[in-house]
């Protein structure tokens, strides 16, 4: 399928890492994802309900990222991955890129991230 909703540069504040400096302080988070679902249905007869609802997608998403922390942020991505095709069984797959700007590290780079694909099984 080629068909996407795509959820590009949602900019998030969480508190997410191994150090305690981030775990208490917090940073920003750029999430993207790609939703691979048919949109025929939705492209014809323009109805959102022959589609998935991409505010819902992004509320859900908020809502995993500013939440409960995890040390890793393909622990981050895993959650918002496996929330999603549980929620929404149009999608048929989920590619998430989780990218963290302000990372402790020495050094200068745009930012570390990660990035998952996970399909409907």
């Amino acid at each position: 399928m080629n068909d996407r909703i795509l959820l590009h540069g949602m900019v998030f504040f969480g508190f997410h890492g191994v150090h305690p400096e981030e775990k208490k302080l917090g940073q920003r988070f750029i999430v993207d994802v790609d939703l691979n679902v048919s949109l025929q249905d939705a492209g014809m007869t323009d109805d959102l309900t022959r589609t998935v609802h991409y505010g819902h997608v992004y509320k859900l998403i908020k809502e995993i990222v500013t939440g409960p922390s995890c040390n890793l942020i393909e622990a981050v991505a895993e959650r918002i991955a496996s929330a999603v095709l549980k929620q929404y069984s149009a999608v048929e797959g989920i590619n998430v890129r989780i990218r963290k700007p302000e990372v402790p590290i020495e050094g200068v780079l745009d930012f570390a991230g990660v990035e998952i694909e996970r399909n409907r099984k």
